[in-house]
């Protein structure tokens, strides 16, 4: 239990930081970019060499392969909600709010990194039962931080003030430290099957999350250096999920 609250509160203390930092200052568009690029292929050796891989040994192609393909279902499902409500955001940079307020744009990106959010660090709870997944503590981590701070400046450019950027920040970040514990303390006594198609559907909900939202903002404007910063990302969950 003690290492669930542990592994919780350093995952999601990177929306605080990032909240806190897009509260006083507005960081340029590369930083975010090579940030999430970074992310991005933290999250992708992470999700191989650990998470899918562990379902796959615990449960075969069969259940592993149905659970990843309904976590995906589930975050698409909640995702389409998600859109259909609020202004889903199109740049990480120079121009805050395309469409609707810059307001309607920071609350958007809060829900959208508690969609993102909530499956990863139930992954990491699921992931804790089994081992300690110190690689994908470190890729949630380097995620949560862009997200948070592009999130902070929409919200401080619609008139938010920074205790309430702030706050509501480090509110999101007890949910997910929660979705941490919650996913060790319930699943501590499941069975390798039942393991094994909760590891993949939390799996199967992160990949589509790096699909439809991390790699999209990242990418967005093609530079070379986000596509180095994503295999170095690679790189150091390998090294992290080989040792």
């Amino acid at each position: 239990m003690l290492q669930a609250i542990l592994f919780g509160v350093t995952a999601s203390s990177a929306l605080v930081i990032g909240g806190v930092a897009g509260a006083y200052w507005r960081p340029p568009a590369a930083v975010t970019h090579i940030l999430l690029a970074f992310a991005s292929g933290a999250l992708i050796s992470a999700l191989a060499f650990e998470l899918f891989e562990e379902a796959h040994a615990l449960g075969g192609t069969a259940r592993s392969g149905l659970g990843l393909l309904a976590g995906a279902a589930a975050f698409i499902g909640a995702n389409v909600l998600l859109d259909q409500r609020v202004a889903k955001p199109q740049d990480m940079g120079d121009s805050p709010a395309r469409s609707g307020s810059a307001r309607t744009l920071g609350l958007a990106l809060l829900a959208g990194a508690l969609l993102d959010g909530i499956p990863e660090n139930a992954a990491l709870g699921v992931m804790l039962v089994e081992n300690s997944s110190v690689a994908l503590l470190v890729a949630i981590f380097v995620a949560n931080v862009p997200e948070a701070m592009v999130g902070a400046v929409a919200m401080r450019a619609g008139g938010r003030s920074p205790r309430f950027i702030v706050g509501i920040w480090a509110l999101a970040a007890l949910i997910l430290a929660a979705a941490v514990v919650i996913g060790r303390v319930a699943l501590g006594g499941a069975g390798p099957a039942a393991l094994s198609i909760l590891l993949a559907f939390a799996g199967g909900a992160v990949l589509a999350a790096l699909a439809d939202t991390v790699m999209p903002q990242a990418f967005e404007r093609g530079r070379p250096w986000y596509a180095f910063a994503t295999a170095a990302g690679f790189f150091l969950s390998f090294l992290l999920s080989s040792e």
